[in-house]
């Protein structure tokens, strides 16, 4: 049977009528779908029991589960979420003193061929559905009460797949996530992140969704960022910064660069003023984040000298620089280690 969450407010107020019941019964079954995420038909309880019997001979409802929940040393909680179908991605809430933030994945597996991720290495499957993503973050909010007493803060879409390359159910998701009748988050502690698709990096700028923008650079030479990230040879770093540009002309948002540095990789003297040459090109901001190893033996974490290089530099420069610290990476629930994979 189908979803039933697969139906928008007007499409249920059409199905209500059909059925004879007054409009005003699908914004009532929109709140439970919605706002208090509900997953089961028969807990509707200001439906008649006749009517909600006949709503479940027509539609069901899939919630996602969690098929393994982990715990690191540092807090952090990743889940192996299991979908209606079987399938299997990963979320992960991430605590701080301040904060507790969710990880979200948007596909099963990867459309794109990094070569530093393990999710890269899974065949994609399929795009999330709306619900599915709502799903995760309705789920760790839950458990950001339950284990740290307090309400989940903020939303990165960082997790399995690119958000870029599942666009429409996103957009949709971020949406029920935000809105009033929804889950009611602030749109701005929400975090797309991209591997950098023009295109779909302006259409997000005329959504109007006020979230936050980052983009997985890892290199602003042309010829290394490729081979880094060989599928991006088909989008030109000159055409993504122009779509960054038209970005913040539309949002004022600053875009933050997501960069890790390698060992005899991206730890140059050269790389650093490639980074600072594209990063005074628009009101950004970096993120240098610590790596977590695939077991490759390829991409090695760089040295402290490295890493100070970069942060003395680009601060020199006027750029603000953060250190993202890796996080549960004794689980494989840090950036890049996403791949589902199991405790042994």
């Amino acid at each position: 049977m189908k979803d039933i969450r697969t139906l928008s407010l007007d499409q249920l107020k059409e199905y209500f009528v059909s059925l004879g019941e007054k409009p005003f019964r699908a914004k009532q079954v929109y709140d439970w779908l919605w706002s208090k995420n509900l997953h089961s038909i028969d807990e509707m309880t200001n439906l008649s029991k006749p009517l909600r019997e006949r709503i479940a001979e027509e539609y069901t409802i899939n919630p996602v589960s969690v098929d393994q929940l982990q715990k690191s040393t540092d807090g952090t909680i990743k889940n192996g979420v299991k979908l209606h179908d079987g399938l299997l991605v990963e979320s992960v809430l991430i605590p701080t003193e301040t904060r507790t933030t969710a990880c979200v994945s948007s596909q099963v597996g990867c459309s794109l061929n990094c070569e530093f991720c393990a999710t890269a290495r899974l065949k994609r499957m399929r795009n999330l559905e709306v619900a599915e993503i709502v799903d995760q973050v309705a789920l760790i909010d839950s458990q950001s009460k339950m284990y740290f007493d307090r309400p989940l803060s903020n939303i990165v879409f960082m997790g399995m797949g690119e958000p870029m390359m599942n666009y429409k159910n996103v957009v949709e998701a971020i949406r029920k996530i935000t809105q009033p009748e929804g889950l009611g988050m602030s749109p701005r502690r929400i975090t797309v992140s991209t591997s950098g698709i023009p295109k779909m990096i302006k259409m997000l700028a005329d959504e109007e969704l006020k979230v936050k923008l980052a983009l997985s650079l890892h290199s602003a030479i042309e010829a290394k960022r490729n081979e880094i990230m060989p599928f991006s040879d088909k989008f030109p770093l000159t055409e993504i910064m122009e779509s960054l540009q038209y970005w913040y002309k539309k949002t004022g948002s600053v875009i933050t660069f997501e960069y890790c540095v390698w060992k005899d990789i991206n730890d140059g003297d050269e790389d650093i003023k490639a980074l600072i040459k594209y990063c005074k090109q628009v009101p950004s901001k970096v993120n240098l984040i610590q790596y977590n190893p695939i077991g490759d033996g390829k991409y090695d974490q760089c040295n402290k000298q490295a890493e100070e290089n970069y942060i003395r530099q680009l601060e020199n420069a006027g750029i603000v620089c953060v250190v993202r610290k890796s996080r549960g990476g004794d689980i494989d629930a840090a950036c890049g280690q996403l791949a589902n994979k199991s405790a042994d």
